[in-house]
């Protein structure tokens, strides 16, 4: 009972560390999406100027209070972070239970402690990459109209910043808070080399950020590369589609291959086997 009291307390404290861990990087998630201050690198300081910071505090500042009110309303909501937590738990929770029932005694309590904590973890870790997964499909399924709307911007005249901060304000999602970030930055006197850098931090956003970057330094006009780029992408998007869907198809296959092989050996094979058995029996 003594090793079953400290395993207790050492998965107990192993999941409190987790917990806090994960908790300090959902705190920095909006800093990475978007919602949150820009990342700053080393050549922003002497270029980007005192207007650009400042304007980069209230941006952040606001991003803050956005990012607050969106957990507080999962939080009031209960939001699939709760969800996802608790069906974590209750998978761990069930996993230990069944490994306690069938070992038994002592061994069977620590060996179900032991199992639900790496199931825990298993599916804590499962649920965070589904969600990065989850997030980068969502950027790049909104990179291909945001091109469109960039190449028809700079169509009717407008610059680079004008294009990305009518962009930025007509969409939602990551990518249009990226674009609105960028054009608040260029409009405060940011340089567009580090700015436009921002937006190449995105999945999949680094041609159309580098299209954007020489139209804004070098004025070279953009629009047949902002379209083609647009359409490069659609296309990816629907060749990532069309790979899910045969994969998905595959998937589904299997299942249905083991419900139906048992049935056809028993009773297609099973009664040509017996038949051809019996009769060799009998002439023998």
């Amino acid at each position: 009972m003594t090793g079953a009291a400290v395993m207790t307390v050492l998965c107990a404290l192993a999941l409190a560390r987790e917990a806090r861990l994960e908790r300090a990087v959902r705190r920095r998630v909006p800093a990475v999406w978007g919602g949150g201050p820009a990342p700053r690198d080393g050549r922003d300081g002497p270029t980007a100027g005192p207007t650009v910071a400042a304007g980069r505090r209230r941006q952040g500042r606001r991003g803050a209070r956005r990012g607050d009110g969106i957990r507080g309303g999962e939080r009031a909501a209960g939001g699939p972070e709760d969800g996802g937590r608790a069906r974590a738990w209750l998978g761990a929770l069930g996993a230990a239970m069944c490994v306690a029932i069938l070992v038994g005694g002592v061994p069977g309590v620590l060996s179900g402690l032991a199992v639900g904590f790496g199931t825990h973890r298993w599916l804590m870790r499962q649920r965070g990459t589904q969600a990065a997964r989850l997030a980068e499909v969502e950027v790049r399924t909104a990179l291909a109209p945001a091109g469109d709307l960039l190449a028809a911007c700079l169509a009717a005249g407008a610059g680079p910043r004008e294009s990305a901060e009518a962009v930025g304000r007509s969409l939602d999602g990551p990518v249009a808070e990226r674009l609105r970030q960028v054009a608040a930055e260029l409009r405060l006197g940011g340089e567009p080399a580090v700015v436009w850098r921002r937006l190449a931090a995105l999945p999949g956003a680094e041609g159309l950020a580098r299209c954007m970057e020489r139209a804004g330094i070098s004025g070279v006009p953009a629009v047949e590369s902002a379209s083609r780029i647009a359409s490069d992408l659609r296309a990816e998007q629907a060749r990532a589609a069309t790979a899910r869907a045969r994969r998905a198809g595959v998937l589904v296959t299997l299942p249905l291959a083991a419900c139906f092989l048992p049935a056809f050996l028993t009773l297609g094979v099973a009664p040509v086997l017996i038949g051809l058995a019996t009769g060799l029996l009998g002439h023998t």
